[in-house]
């Protein structure tokens, strides 16, 4: 259960609590092989290829593993690989990614979202911390929060204690202090939990929980549960 009274900022994690991050990147793939058909065909060609594209994404991981957390990184060098495999101009990685990073981030938000976070941040600093790419100003978010962290420019990602410890930091309040608000139970809830904060799991699905040595402290459905555990109506 939480202890309410021990809140003073809430850290939010982003693809999947705040936005279904799948249709997001589907549309962003499209958009990118879209525009790689009219500027390097061949390499339009092989990355329709499924298969192909998680061979060259692992080949990636494998050769610069000291990027793995940074997924624009992997993106631009996944990009970069499939234009040189297709004997094309390696140089249009950056036009390219900045196509597919435009469309990443015009996400569409759950119907709870913005209702929630009119709501709460009246009340609490908010402050996201994703391991994605996400950026607050692009998708339209950044007047609700304080600010926000991401793995790909902290250099490290969740579930590790010290990207939790940089939210509090950035809201100003003591980790204890803190109120983490996430979808995936390993790198948001158990990391969160881990690095001594509070964690509410973000459980759209409605999946059981099923790790016996962590619990969240509350399990919602959508954000508007978030607003009635801290009003105290829930």
């Amino acid at each position: 259960m939480l202890d309410t009274a021990k809140i003073r900022a809430i850290t939010f994690d982003l693809d999947d609590t705040l936005w279904p991050i799948w249709p997001t990147i589907e549309r962003a793939e499209k958009v990118l092989t879209d525009w790689l058909c009219a500027q390097a065909p061949m390499t339009a060609a092989l990355f329709a290829n499924a298969h192909a594209r998680h061979d060259i994404r692992q080949q990636v991981l494998q050769q610069l593993p000291d990027i793995a957390h940074d997924l624009s990184a992997v993106r631009r060098e996944a990009i970069r690989l499939t234009l040189t495999r297709a004997g094309e101009d390696p140089s249009l990685a950056e036009p390219a990614f900045e196509v597919f990073f435009a469309e990443r981030n015009r996400v569409t938000l759950f119907d709870d979202v913005l209702p929630a976070l009119n709501w709460l941040a009246r009340r609490y600093p908010l402050v996201a911390i994703s391991n994605g790419n996400a950026d607050l100003e692009r998708v339209g978010l950044a007047a609700w929060f304080k600010g926000g962290i991401s793995a790909s420019r902290f250099g490290v990602a969740k579930p590790h204690a010290s990207i939790f410890q940089a939210g509090a930091d950035l809201a100003g309040v003591a980790v204890q202090e803190v109120l983490h608000v996430g979808d995936d139970a390993h790198h948001d809830v158990i990391g969160a939990l881990d690095a001594g904060m509070q964690a509410v799991w973000v459980n759209r699905a409605e999946h059981p929980w099923t790790d016996t040595s962590h619990q969240p402290h509350d399990s919602i459905t959508e954000l508007g549960e978030l607003c009635d555990l801290l009003s105290g109506t829930h």
